[in-house]
């Protein structure tokens, strides 16, 4: 029987074609509103099924699961479609910024198998405060991209990423340099979870 944590973490996968459905017309600015609402929404039942299955001692090995796997999900397709529509794309560096966004999905990807080598070790990995703090920023940057979208309109139409709006475009310039904070503690976090992984390899 689903818990309603388990609900609301099943909710948000299912919310994901959808969202990425909102991102798919970078000159529709409506569209982008209704993303960033929903994007808001899904973060918010994220916390929400965390703080519901430990407080009602509803936590299950589904939720377990399902949680990491549904936040994995969001930001990957996410980062992909904005990808695709030239939202990282910037100023100065122009598709570099491509590299941020590279960085954090091999990092989940990786993560992610190295638990489930550790998983069958029987050993666990705690999140650190730092990778909070990445995930912070992570969310940050990726809220804002979609928000940047839906006040600025599409940031860049030059394959060469010179885009006069820039300069009116502070919202999409900030949520660059939030998305590369979370590149740079994506790295120290990564390179944290394998330290660890390493001592259990022979």
């Amino acid at each position: 029987m689903l818990s309603l944590p388990n609900i609301l973490t099943l909710s948000r996968i299912v919310a994901i074609p959808l969202l990425a459905f909102l991102l798919w017309w970078p000159q529709w600015q409506l569209g982008y509103w209704l993303a960033w609402a929903l994007y808001c929404l899904m973060g918010i039942t994220d916390y929400f099924d965390g703080y519901l299955a430990r407080s009602s001692g509803a936590v299950s090995k589904l939720g377990i699961f399902l949680d990491p796997i549904a936040d994995k999900i969001m930001v990957a397709a996410v980062i992909v479609v904005l990808t695709a529509q030239g939202y990282l794309r910037g100023p100065y560096a122009g598709d570099l910024h491509v590299i941020a966004g590279l960085i954090i999905l091999i990092r989940e990807i990786a993560v992610s198998g190295l638990r489930e080598f550790l998983g069958g070790l029987q050993v666990s990995v705690p999140v650190s405060r730092l990778a909070k703090w990445k995930t912070t920023f992570q969310l940050l940057a990726l809220g804002g991209l979609i928000l940047g979208g839906a006040v600025h309109g599409q940031p860049c139409q030059s394959l060469e990423g010179q885009c006069a709006a820039f300069a009116d475009s502070w919202i999409h310039v900030t949520s660059l340099f939030f998305l590369w904070g979370a590149a740079i503690l994506t790295l120290v976090t990564g390179w944290d979870y394998l330290r660890v992984g390493l001592k259990h390899m022979d």
